[in-house]
């Protein structure tokens, strides 16, 4: 004959391991993880799309002004215009293909603070090559060469710019849809929460 606390701990164990009790299952965290992967994937995306953008318009700004050069164009005309229409491509392909899934308002106004802040880029880019040249050059000599030049210039100088530019077309030009700072909806079952089935005991 089983004693009094044999029974009542095989009630536990029947309680905890019956069917249809599911208050006690502990919800999963994996949703958290996912969501970010979810997030650095789409960036990832869009860093690739951007990258892609640029990449033409710069082809399509040194072609341009090429082109107009030959065709006998002043040299500050020449690269004004090749400019403005990279500068176009370049904010077409991102409005309507990076972040074509983002806000957008007034075009006038978006191609306006997009035009800006790719000059402030470029500013950003002009000052690394300043700072190596003018700056560091009157430390050592070596920073005045044509290399030293190229790595300020056209690496550290283009690739700080990039991320300006990515960073403030994202954050200004084309924000989310959302507005920063919203808690994420949480999903719930279709069915809502299920209450927890009444346990027999059956001992």
């Amino acid at each position: 004959m089983r004693s009094p606390a044999v029974k009542t701990r095989q009630r536990k164990q029947r309680s905890v391991t019956a069917p249809g009790t599911l208050g006690t299952v502990p919800e999963s965290s994996s949703t958290q993880p996912t969501g970010l992967r979810h997030r650095l994937r789409a960036l990832i995306r869009e860093l690739g799309k951007f990258g892609t953008v640029g990449g033409v318009a710069f082809a399509i700004d040194v072609a341009i002004f090429n082109v107009l050069l030959q065709a006998g164009f002043e040299t500050l005309i020449a690269k004004t215009i090749s400019t403005v229409i990279a500068t176009t491509f370049a904010f077409a392909g991102n409005r309507f293909w990076t972040w074509r899934h983002r806000a957008h308002t007034n075009m006038a106004r978006q191609y306006t603070v997009f035009f800006v802040l790719n000059a402030i880029g470029l500013g950003i880019g002009l000052a690394c090559l300043a700072i190596s040249h003018y700056g560091l050059g009157q430390l050592s000599p070596v920073f005045q060469t044509q290399l030293a030049d190229n790595i300020s210039g056209q690496l550290v100088g283009t690739a700080a710019g990039s991320l300006f530019r990515f960073w403030s077309y994202r954050r200004f030009v084309f924000p989310a849809t959302t507005p920063p700072g919203t808690p994420p909806r949480q999903e719930h079952s279709a069915a809502g929460p299920v209450p927890p089935s009444p346990i027999r005991d059956t001992a």
